[in-house]
Formats: structure tokens, C-alpha cells, sequence
């Protein structure tokens, strides 16, 4: 089965994900899509990319939201229509899995779409879209899978966003004798089988992205997206170090009890608002020549 994300995390790290992605690849996709666009948004989660994105788009649009959870689309919709409400925007619901936002510059279409993404693309209907994007996704999956996307997208001539993949640069602060040993176990947790179909791509995931597009042609545009976690937001700050060090402990077992050590000192410091991260992120922009 394919990695699977709770909804309230991935309600607590919408700010921070729309902090780091990169404003400019986003303008420059809005660019080259028609007036109207369709776009397909893979592993959609709570439709955080949607509510970022689609101010950059800035016109009528369509979306199509792909997560293999169907309670976390019906959370999408409750969240795009509340923020929606929120801004003074009309909403409508036409059916029950499509949702239309009325924007003072055209009605944004919403539609979700329950699908395993571990067959992707063959289980998607990339005749009906203009792009296809997605945000913390492509670090998780596979080298075969990264091919077959861009074998996909080229054979559409389809541009192709990912935001926030990994890099493999983490930091947190204040420097701690056993960052070393959380980051090398927390590297080896993101290579391990996420669920589709091979070794997760993890930090690699950049290149594996460029590479694939590259070879079919693709301009491939990228920058820096890293997380920032200032001491004065603890409680995400000390999330990070909890998770980082879950993962570090099922690699390093041999050192539990200095990972233990490095938990605890990262929770003090936390509740003393000493503790930041940076967690290194990049976004790519795929683009048919």
C-alpha cells in the first residue's frame, strides 16, 4: 500500500508548504497554460496546492484532485468551500464530488478523483487535463514511476510541476553531537519502499525528475523551496524533530538511546523556544519545448 498522511498534518503544514514553494515557477506555469486550464493535482491530500496555485493561475480554472483517500477529497472540499466562503467567494456543489468556487475572475471547477496512485498514469485521464502537478509527492516514489509519468506527460506534451522534494539538507538549531546519527537514519527511512513499486526516490527525487523529463525533450526549471521553521513556531519545530527521530530509530537501533537523548534535548529546547529547523526542499518545473 502506498504512504498514507493524516489530515490534520497535512492541515498544520499548509502554511509552512505555501511559504517555501516557489512563487516565480508557479507565475511561469500560469504562463504557458490555456485560458481556462485543466489541471490534475496527484496525491491532492486536502487541496493545499489548489488554494496556493490557483491564485497564481488567477482566472476560470478546472481541477482535478487524485488521492487514493477519499475522506481526505470530501476534507478538500469542505476546506476549498470554507476558505472560499471566508474570502466573500460564492460556492456552489453541482454534484457531489464537484465543487464550483465563484472568484471575482472566474469560477474555479473542483472534481475529486478517488484513484491508486501506485498505477498511475495508466489509471488517469491525462486526455482530459493541461497540466498535471503535485506537491510533497515525488520523493516517495520510484525511479520506474518518475519514467512512466514523464513517458506519460511527453506523449501529451503535458508541463509537469513538483513541489517540495526533498533534498537531503536538514538542519535544526541549535547544533546538536547527534544531528549526524537522526539525519543518517532519516535518510535511510526516506529511501525505503513507499509503496510504488520500488525504492522511494527520497533526496534523489530532484534529479530523477530532471533526468526523465530532460531525455523526452522537457525544459526543466528548478528552485529552492526549503522549510523554515523559526523558534517562534515550537510546536512545528519540535514536530519535525519527533518525526526525523521516529524515523531515524527503526535504521539505527543500535543508538536508541542516544536518539532518545536527542529527543529530549530538542523538546526542552522547544518548549524554551531555542528550537528551528530547515529542511531542504526543491521545486521543479517541467516544461514541453
Amino acid at each position: 500500500m502506498a504512504e498514507t498522511f493524516d489530515g490534520d498534518w497535512l492541515d498544520q503544514r499548509e502554511p509552512f508548504d505555501a511559504a517555501a514553494r516557489d512563487a516565480g515557477l508557479a507565475a511561469r506555469l500560469s504562463q504557458v497554460l490555456p485560458q481556462r486550464p485543466r489541471i490534475m493535482d496527484l496525491g491532492a491530500g486536502t487541496g493545499s496546492l489548489l488554494r496556493w496555485l490557483g491564485h497564481f493561475i488567477g482566472r476560470a480554472q478546472a481541477w482535478t484532485l487524485v488521492d487514493a483517500d477519499e475522506a481526505l477529497i470530501e476534507r478538500a472540499f469542505e476546506t476549498i468551500a470554507d476558505r472560499a466562503e471566508q474570502a466573500g467567494w460564492g460556492v456552489t456543489f453541482p454534484g457531489r464530488r464537484v465543487l464550483l468556487v465563484h472568484s471575482p475572475r472566474g469560477a474555479w471547477r473542483v472534481e475529486g478523483l478517488v484513484a491508486d496512485l501506485r498505477e498511475a498514469p495508466d489509471n488517469l485521464p491525462l486526455h482530459q487535463v493541461d497540466a498535471v502537478v503535485n506537491t510533497a509527492l515525488c520523493d516517495l516514489v520510484s525511479q520506474d514511476w518518475i519514467e512512466r509519468m514523464a513517458a506519460a506527460c511527453g506523449a501529451r506534451r503535458l508541463p509537469f510541476y513538483a513541489a517540495l522534494n526533498v533534498t537531503g539538507r536538514e538542519r535544526f538549531g541549535p547544533p546538536h553531537r547527534a544531528d549526524a546519527l537522526v539525519a543518517r537514519g532519516f535518510a535511510r527511512d526516506q529511501a525505503r519502499d513507499k509503496g510504488f513499486g520500488g525504492v522511494a526516490l527520497g533526496a534523489r527525487a530532484p534529479a530523477a525528475i530532471a533526468g526523465a523529463f530532460d531525455a523526452r525533450g522537457y525544459e526543466v526549471l528548478r528552485a529552492p523551496s526549503d522549510w523554515i521553521v523559526p523558534r517562534r513556531d515550537p510546536l512545528m519545530a519540535l514536530e519535525l524533530a519527533e518525526g526525523h527521530a521516529r524515523a531515524a530509530l527503526a535504521w539505527e537501533r543500535r543508538f536508541e538511546d542516544r536518539i532518545a537523548q536527542w529527543v529530549m534535548d530538542r523538546t526542552r529546547q522547544a518548549s524554551e523556544r531555542r528550537l528551528s529547523a530547515r529542511v531542504g526542499h526543491a521545486d521543479l518545473l517541467c516544461l514541453p519545448r
